[in-house]
């Protein structure tokens, strides 16, 4: 029997990866760990700016009726499924980027550039090119959930976790400590680098994808249970 892989993204981004991985034949298991709101924001002069900055697509599910007043800028996104809520909400995309936002920041024209940067409370640190300027707004919140019992259950058991986010190891781990789940039975599949660097020492083992996307995390999550 294939070792259980589990996920804990918050909805929609759950059922669709559950639904991935079931077609790749895994045996896909877990529960979101967060529970994504909007916060209130003000939407300001957006004559200011060039471009909005895009890094997951709840900033568009989630901003609220205050996006309708900034549908005239072009959106640079993270990757397909923010540019495809982008669309959805009526903007045009300009630029859809691959390897995370600081990858897109860093490959923008050597020009004065002026963003408006749509985000969540817990957002990656960027290091922003001295030719453009970044503005942030918060527009919504992950509000984190306890693990349930059924779910800690099958985690002391072992398996492959998607780490989609260093915010979701964080919980992970405090939900661990809570319930003293052993790590150590436990293989992490994570979304890039920095999230590795935050899994330490105490985890079976730490692999990281060779893409910042779903599909890259779920072939690891196949190797993790086909190779160890």
């Amino acid at each position: 029997m294939s070792e259980p892989v589990f996920v804990f993204r918050p909805e929609p981004g759950f059922s669709d990866t559950i639904e991935r991985g079931k077609a790749l034949g895994l045996a896909m298991t877990g529960q979101p760990l967060f529970r994504i709101e909007p916060v209130a924001w003000e939407c300001g002069d957006s004559k200011g700016f060039d471009a909005i900055l895009a890094g997951s697509a709840n900033a568009f599910r989630h901003g609220g009726s205050q996006l309708d007043q900034l549908t005239q800028l072009p959106v640079l996104a993270v990757g397909e499924a923010t540019a495809a809520a982008a669309r959805d909400r009526g903007f045009e995309v300009e630029l859809t980027g691959r390897g995370g936002l600081q990858a897109l920041l860093d490959n923008l024209p050597k020009k004065p550039i002026r963003l408006l940067r749509l985000s969540g409370e817990d957002r990656v640190d960027l290091d922003i090119p001295g030719h453009i300027s970044v503005a942030e707004v918060v527009v919504y919140r992950s509000a984190p959930q306890p693990l349930d019992q059924s779910t800690a259950g099958d985690l002391r058991e072992g398996g492959v976790c998607l780490i989609h986010s260093g915010r979701a190891l964080e919980q992970l781990g405090q939900e661990f400590d809570r319930l003293g789940i052993d790590r150590a039975r436990l293989k992490l599949a994570v979304i890039g680098p920095r999230v590795a660097e935050l899994a330490g020492p105490a985890w079976g083992k730490v692999a990281i994808a060779p893409t910042p996307d779903d599909a890259s995390l779920l072939a690891l999550a196949r190797d993790l249970c086909n190779n160890g």
